[in-house]
């Protein structure tokens, strides 16, 4: 039964229990069946069934066992207030299978009984396995088995009409249960060549085939027109089975042909589809292995990201006299570099088997210590490189005095002589401070494509590392963001192209004021007279606040503010009358030279300088800038003492 003839069934079934109307398996066949449907009893019965005991029929409903004699005992589905035995089809009269009249009244015919409860006697038998084969139903078996039953109330069924098959005038007369059995019994009924023939219809001269045909028109099963027609259909099957051997061996061999043809398809498609994989593989490794020979696309997370633009302003590059580069090629071409050693120098790796430099720390004058970095040789030569050809001519404002050529401390402190006051501040962490994509938006405003500038500023910039062990192997942890680090030879001049817009907004602020303005590295000094004294306290607030925008930070602890009364410091320099160094370093240097006549030069040597008397060398020749008489009185005396 399919899936709408199941829902035709259930819908009935619940139409009909939604009355409280009494009812059997037999009428929700028979009325769905007369909506066109498919229906074998025995399914229909089930499902009813299983209706009932899942609830659909609602808690009011039961169902009893109703003996309607020969053998048919349905369900009857009924009300809990409603007697089952008063139960009657639409028509009025209990549901019987119409049965033959028989040609003469067969004695002793059982009758329905409704006070009786007796059980019934044994119907079973090969016609019934056929009618219920058939037809799906067992009520066939009260008029093959009884011809003479009544309906619950005793009344007759009316006999079926007769049916022919175009037989003898034997053929017409009724057969009752009792005659079939026997005349199975006689015959060689359960043998012969068409005996569980499955492949074809036997014909009508076949005994057996013709008394299940008699049978079947006398329960009313089929008519002799259809038997007549399945028996035509069986005739032509069997005339050309032979030609439906043919065709369909045909068919076999053709569809098998066709699965072959389409396997075979099928795999020559798939050893294509490897074919053009595998070329589309080692194409794909081609061009890796060629942009590895001859591009950069890739430097590490969070630092490609402007590899893929290779567009510089020629122009402006012409314009400063600047090497014309645009391709990380054309770079690695003009720094004498292969592609790879390029990449190498400049790749950003959070975790490092390597480090580039050499770090070590160094004491502070005013306590603490500095983090130094030197490059390796390598890495030392291409910023050297960048230096000299790149950052060489580069514009740097007035103001800084620091790591430009012809300025220095001295020619900085000389702008602060003779002011009433004497503003220093200090830049904190000044080199780390200045982070990788700052350094990369100075060579891109040189001019340079985003892809040249990302190398070149991750080639003047390291992250601050720790060395780890882990496995037995030396790892470099990045403990911050990739800065300028101090100790490159590109940093002093970067930082001073990255301040460059703080030195402008600093230098107006002096210029308001009528104040002078100078920066050495991380050295702020702002001088002044009665101006300045009275709005100190706007000028410091402004300083912060420059610091801050253009990415700096202030060190509040070395913040001084000098007077006239006062010893005024400018880099280490006395500028109150004259640019001088202090007084207590002349005392210092004028006490190492008189002890080291008595006790020897190394025995003042108390912070263990590895060359002590190039050290003092060089502190004189830092006197002889601003006082050179003394310092050639101080080195002939040094020139005196002997190890």
């Amino acid at each position: 039964m399919d899936n709408n003839a199941r829902q035709i069934v259930t819908t009935i079934t619940r139409r009909r229990a939604a009355a409280g109307e009494s009812f059997t398996a037999f009428d929700i066949t028979t009325e769905a069946r007369g909506q066109g449907a498919f229906v074998p009893h025995g399914e229909a019965r089930d499902l009813v069934q299983a209706l009932f005991q899942g609830g659909e029929m609602g808690a009011a409903y039961r169902r009893t066992v109703i003996d309607l004699g020969g053998g048919a005992r349905p369900f009857v589905y009924h009300r809990f207030d409603v007697d089952a035995r008063t139960y009657q089809t639409p028509s009025g009269s209990r549901p019987i299978v119409p049965t033959p009249t028989p040609a003469a009244p067969v004695p002793n015919a059982p009758t329905a009984d409704t006070s009786s409860s007796s059980p019934p006697t044994n119907q079973g038998g090969l016609i019934r396995r056929v009618m219920n084969f058939l037809g799906g139903s067992a009520r066939s078996d009260v008029a093959a088995n009884n011809p003479s039953a009544s309906t619950f109330g005793g009344a007759a069924a009316p006999p079926s009409r007769r049916k022919t098959l175009n037989l003898d005038a034997s053929a017409f007369l009724p057969i009752t249960r009792d005659e079939m059995m026997r005349e199975s019994r006689t015959s060689l009924f359960w043998s012969g060549a068409w005996f569980g023939r499955l492949d074809l219809i036997p014909p009508t001269t076949d005994r057996r085939t013709l008394l299940i045909d008699r049978g079947m028109m006398s329960a009313g099963l089929l008519s002799a027109e259809q038997l007549a027609e399945i028996h035509r259909i069986g005739e032509l099957y069997s005339k050309y089975a032979k030609d439906l051997q043919v065709i369909q061996h045909a068919g076999q061999v053709a569809g098998q042909a066709a699965v072959d043809a389409d396997r075979k398809a099928r795999a020559e498609a798939r050893q294509k589809k490897k074919a053009e994989a595998q070329e589309k593989r080692e194409k794909r490794r081609a061009e890796i292995e060629h942009r590895k020979r001859n591009d950069i696309v890739f430097l590490g997370r969070r630092v490609s990201g402007g590899l893929a633009d290779r567009e510089s302003d020629v122009g402006k590059l012409r314009s400063l006299e600047l090497p014309v580069l645009s391709t990380p090629a054309e770079l690695a071409a003009a720094m004498d570099l292969a592609i790879s050693d390029l990449r190498w120098l400049a790749y950003h790796a959070d975790v490092a088997t390597r480090s580039h430099y050499v770090s070590f720390d160094i004491q502070k004058k005013s306590g603490g210590l500095r983090r130094l970095s030197a490059p390796h040789k390598r890495l030392k030569a291409a910023q050297s490189w960048i230096l000299e050809n790149v950052l060489g001519s580069a514009v740097v404002h007035d103001a800084a005095h620091g790591f430009v050529p012809g300025r220095s401390t001295i020619t900085g402190a000389k702008e602060h002589i003779g002011q009433a006051i004497v503003l220093n501040a200090d830049l904190e962490n000044f080199f780390p401070s200045i982070h990788w994509t700052r350094v990369r938006k100075v060579f891109q405003t040189l001019g340079y494509s985003p892809a040249v500038a990302t190398i070149l500023a991750l080639v003047c910039t390291e992250c601050p590392r720790r060395e780890v062990q882990f496995n037995g192997q030396a790892m470099y942890v990045a403990t911050g963001p990739r800065g300028l680090p101090q100790g490159a030879c590109t940093s002093p001049m970067l930082s001073n192209m990255v301040a460059l817009r703080l030195d402008r907004r600093l230098a107006g602020l002096a210029n308001k004021f009528e104040m002078k303005y100078t920066r050495y590295a991380d050295d702020l000094t702002l001088s002044g007279g009665d101006e300045l004294g009275r709005r100190l306290g706007y000028v410091m607030a402004r300083l912060r606040h420059i610091a801050v925008d253009e990415g700096f930070a202030i060190n509040e602890s070395k913040t001084r503010v000098q007077r006239r009364h006062q010893a005024q410091s400018v880099t280490g320099l006395i500028v109150n009358d004259r640019v001088s160094v202090s007084r207590s370093e002349l005392r210092r240097l004028r006490a190492i030279l008189h002890s080291a006549k008595s006790q020897g030069l190394e025995s003042q040597n108390r912070d263990d300088h590895p060359d002590y008397r190039g050290y003092l060398t060089g502190l004189l020749a830092y006197v002889a800038a601003t006082r050179p008489a003394l310092a050639a009185e101080m080195k002939r005396e040094l020139d005196s003492i002997r190890n």
